[in-house]
């Protein structure tokens, strides 16, 4: 028997599956900091306008949405895998990690898990991984802002920790600005060893 899928907000309307548990991460390219993954279960009962992808919200629209996510949302959990996690398992184990961390935090057992990407944790839980499911299910536009907030917060705190790199704004990733922090000030504890241009530079300090 086919299912017919109806659009809601350009989005795709999953609730045939029952309680869903959208899931997505913020954190993969960067050279620095971990990997966050977020879990929500929306309440059908109290629609969140305004919830999309969060790559495609401005900072102050992820800001205010995510109070009412975290307010209204029958369960939400947030997790993370760490740079030791990710330098040893590789960013994508990692990432699937904190993303099982973050379902296996949620207080709400959900029917169904929809995971945005092509590849799956290992659940106990129905799931299915959507690709671009961040533009396509509500609950997983959710999870990525909690995702994206928590991180981006995480890495104004290393500013604060690390006021000569300017994690504040370019957030870790491979920018201009931020290889010549690491040339000039040099490594940090919270940057990923595993990662190109780091792991080049790391090699070329070590040959003789």
């Amino acid at each position: 028997m086919r299912v017919e899928v109806k659009p809601i907000d350009n989005q795709i309307d999953f609730a045939f599956l029952g309680l869903i548990a959208g899931v997505d991460e913020a954190g993969r390219g960067p050279l620095a900091g971990p990997v966050v993954a977020a879990a929500v279960i929306l309440d059908p009962n109290r629609p969140i306008q305004g919830v999309a992808d969060s790559k495609k919200l401005s900072e102050n629209q992820r800001n205010h949405l995510v109070k009412l996510i975290k307010e209204q949302a029958l369960s939400y959990s947030i997790a993370q895998a760490s740079v030791v996690e990710i330098d040893r398992l590789n960013i994508l184990q990692a990432t699937l990690l904190a993303m099982q961390r973050a379902i296996t935090g949620l207080s709400v057992l959900p029917d169904q898990v929809l995971v945005d990407g092509n590849r799956l944790p290992v659940l106990n839980i129905p799931a299915q991984a959507i690709v671009k499911g961040d533009s396509k299910v509500k609950a997983i536009s959710a999870a990525s802002i909690l995702a994206k907030v928590t991180r981006d917060a995480i890495m104004v705190d290393y500013h604060k920790e690390f006021p000569s790199f300017a994690f504040h704004i370019h957030k870790g990733y491979g920018t201009k600005q931020h290889i010549a922090e690491i040339e000039r000030f040099g490594f940090l504890e919270i940057h990923r060893r595993s990662f190109n241009p780091v792991k080049t530079i790391l090699a070329n300090l070590r040959t003789p």
